[in-house]
């Protein structure tokens, strides 16, 4: 299961621009709690602590437990406002969570042992990954911080999809993550650009070449 983070809120009675400028001045941040068939409720959290938690991935994917005035209730993160230019939190949108009930979480994808992967070790190949994160249900028991991918066998040229994952017990993709029968790339190493480079000034050096014969088969034609 995901890491737990815990968050200490208070409740919000004021509402509007005025009051929500005069509570980040006072270095608060204004969410909403919604979601399991209550309520919604409006509180503050301390606008520190909620970006030192935003700057873990984690947190982005942990069931959260947010102490409120009504108790203690399990949500996760949905959504986060930030100002367009500065680093500061503007609003924060919290869901709750029921233990019976799939969650809809988007997973960010960990790429282990790249560093021993023949492309990579023996070849000085380029791991690179089209996609970092995925979309998944599972019920909150299940809900993990990422999900691993082994590149460690992966070849120069090489790619490996989707289909080759192997998914967390209790974790499905989502139906609608990907088009019916479309297995993408997760990851491929490509060779370095160094390479490329000097392949592209050989040939380069190869056609001026080619290019001077012609020039000279000319001159000879015309003397």
């Amino acid at each position: 299961m995901s890491s737990n983070y815990e968050l200490s809120t208070q409740g919000r009675d004021s509402f509007g621009t005025g009051a929500s400028r005069r509570q980040r001045r006072e270095n608060l941040v204004p969410a909403v709690v919604y979601g399991a068939g209550k309520d919604n409720e409006s509180v503050m959290l301390d606008h520190d602590q909620v970006m030192h938690s935003l700057e873990k991935e984690a947190f982005h994917s942990a069931i959260i437990d947010l102490k409120t005035d009504t108790g203690s209730q399990q949500v996760i993160l949905r959504e986060v406002q930030m100002h367009p230019h500065r680093q500061l939190v503007m609003h924060v949108d919290f869901q709750r969570v029921r233990a019976t009930e799939k969650l809809h979480m988007k997973v960010p994808l960990h790429f282990e042992v790249s560093d021993v992967a023949p492309g990579v070790k023996t070849d000085g190949g380029i791991l690179s990954h089209p996609i970092t994160e995925l979309d998944i249900t599972c019920l909150p028991r299940d809900l993990p911080e990422f999900i691993a991918v082994d590149v460690s066998e992966l070849n120069l040229n090489e790619s490996l999809h989707l289909s080759s994952i192997k998914m967390p017990e209790g974790v499905e993709l989502t139906a609608t993550a990907f088009p019916e029968g479309e297995d993408p790339t997760i990851a491929t190493i490509s060779p370095p650009k160094v390479v490329e480079e000097e392949a592209v000034e050989e040939s380069t050096d190869q056609e001026a070449g080619v290019d001077a014969k012609s020039a000279d088969a000319e001159d000879a034609g015309e003397a």
